[in-house]
């Protein structure tokens, strides 16, 4: 609400208006463009742009706050820094905070925003228990994900999605028992890419590592099974896959909507009418297999033969106990969130390994001397392969799946981090992809040295390094209370079937073309941070079949 003499000199020139008669009219509307037109100037001439200047000009002035500005780009009127948010947005962050690590502000139309790409902060930020909760943005709460883990408000209903999922899903001892699911999407993995590869040549990861981290996810969620060795995807997994590739550009996207509230009623972008399109869909689909689940549950005197997570929200009594429409949010995100991380980051592995082909003849060396030929790999095995763990870890720090953290926090109250007051209703975001591209953080940081984790005569060991979310230097997967649930399955995940692809292929770039394609390490940021251009490799058999 604006203040008091904000709203005298409206009510002042109004009545001047109606008094003066028509022929005023155009002085007063001139007096009103005009006055705009200054408190949009003098709003965005504050440090941070407009949306800072309205809370220095209204609410800091009007409760005599003191200190020091947060510094930050002004950007233009009324839009602040938007386009910082366009394209690779992590790299611009980066570019646009060189001299401001600590702690830079800048407005997204009418939203607050500061970003850290400084260790020491962003565990201050995302330790705090002012920032436990994250900004909805209008297509998360067109697409239900307000009341799913991701995006519901931190209190005692996410607190139970919380406790379900990570003792169902993601517990150690969840996770070692579905390594025999894992081991046949591997093989199913390794006989369709040879397939591939015997009839034309080259392979396009990308197609074969997004089907097998989808029917991975259905599997465990759904206990829905799949066959990557089909043609086509069947019907219902072919469904899914078109749910959730829009499901993510519609999060993926900058919704200008989000930021300026006067353009919603507009719809330009289309989110509304997308995300009132899809969820219909959404709701067929997942309800017919929560229906499934119901009448298998019946047949079975009210319990089900084989455990999956859609189950185990069914028997879930009391308190806990889900309505469908939550139910069905909670399993969609679980798919949504689930499908795309894994792919992502074995992508860039195996790009990596293309372009660095010493590094991927040092990780066969110790394949050959952890396994051997005469057997397939076992995810108990992924623990003696350092040098691959290495190398996952350097992945990570090159090319974070989400280099933003996905998804930012929310400021619920005023609280103060790196020495600036942070005001409630803030957006804050941590540029991981800025930290661990810092020299004074990251030695050669721009280099690709898997041994910056093992030890070598350059290189100190650190084998141990974290990834997990304690150490800020490198936390993918975020920290604090909106750490990834997930992390730990999806580090499972990815070294396993790394190790299996290298174990049973030697990856090389295309033979064919004019001239012959090598590895483009271009990035594209939708959800994830992405290669622009998918990889293409030729494999060759390593061990005779």
């Amino acid at each position: 609400m604006a203040p008091s003499e904000d709203c005298g000199w409206l009510l002042y020139l109004s009545l001047a208006a109606k008094c003066g008669g028509p022929h005023r009219l155009l002085g007063f509307a001139a007096v009103v463009a005009a006055a705009f037109v200054v408190t949009a100037l003098l709003h965005w001439a504050s440090p941070g742009g407009p949306a800072w200047g309205w809370y220095w000009w209204t609410r800091r002035a009007g409760l005599g706050i003191v200190g020091a500005a947060i510094p930050g780009p002004r950007g233009l009127p009324v839009l602040g820094s938007m386009g910082l948010m366009t394209g690779l947005a992590h790299r611009k962050l980066a570019a646009a905070g060189k001299a401001r690590r600590r702690l830079m502000a800048f407005s997204l139309g009418e939203t607050r925003v500061v970003v850290t790409a400084d260790p020491d902060v962003a565990r201050e930020l995302l330790a705090s228990a002012a920032f436990a909760d994250r900004p909805v943005k209008e297509s998360a709460y067109g697409l239900l994900f307000h009341r799913a883990i991701g995006f519901a408000p931190h209190g005692a209903y996410w607190r139970a999605l919380r406790r379900v999922a990570s003792a169902h899903l993601f517990s150690p001892r969840q996770i070692a028992g579905s390594a025999a699911q894992r081991a046949v999407i591997a093989r199913q993995m390794v006989d369709a890419m040879t397939k591939q590869q015997g009839g034309a040549g080259a392979v396009r990861a990308r197609r074969f590592l997004k089907r097998a981290s989808l029917h991975n996810v259905m599997w465990s969620v759904f206990g829905r099974r799949y066959e990557l060795l089909q043609a086509a995807d069947g019907e219902e997994a072919a469904e899914l896959k078109s749910l959730v590739d829009q499901g993510y550009d519609l999060l993926g996207q900058l919704n200008w909507s989000d930021h300026l509230p006067w353009l919603a009623r507009f719809d330009l972008q289309r989110t509304r009418a997308r995300c009132a399109a899809l969820v219909p869909r959404v709701n067929r689909f997942v309800g017919r297999i929560i229906d499934e689940h119901r009448a298998a549950r019946l047949r079975h005197g009210g319990a089900a033969a084989v455990m999956d997570f859609t189950d185990v929200l069914l028997s879930l009594q009391g308190s806990d106990r889900l309505s469908d429409a939550d139910m069905i949010a909670v399993l969609w995100e679980m798919i949504f969130r689930g499908t795309d991380t894994v792919a992502v980051l074995i992508e860039w592995v195996l790009a990596r390994l293309v372009l660095h082909q010493d590094v991927q003849r040092r990780v066969h060396e110790e394949l050959d001397r952890v396994v051997g030929p005469g057997r397939a790999v076992t995810e108990s095995d992924t623990a003696s392969l350092v040098y691959l763990q290495a190398v996952v870890k350097e992945v990570l720090r090159l090319h974070p799946p989400g280099p933003l953290l996905s998804w930012a926090r929310l400021a619920t109250s005023d609280v103060h981090v790196g020495g600036h007051l942070v005001p409630a209703g803030t957006t804050a975001m941590v540029n991981m992809w800025a930290i661990t591209h810092d020299p004074a953080v990251w030695p050669d940081p721009a280099e690709f040295k898997p041994e910056r984790f093992v030890g070598s005569p350059d290189h100190a060991a650190d084998e141990s390094f974290p990834v997990m979310g304690s150490d800020l230097r490198l936390a993918p997967f975020g920290s604090g209370r909106r750490v990834c649930p997930g992390k730990s399955l999806a580090m499972a995940t990815v070294g396993f079937w790394v190790a299996t692809l290298l174990h049973e292929f030697e990856w090389l770039p295309p033979a064919s073309g004019d001239p012959p394609r090598g590895v483009d390490l271009s990035e594209v940021l939708r959800l994830s941070c992405e290669m622009a251009i998918p990889l293409e490799a030729r494999l060759v058999p390593r061990h005779a079949v």
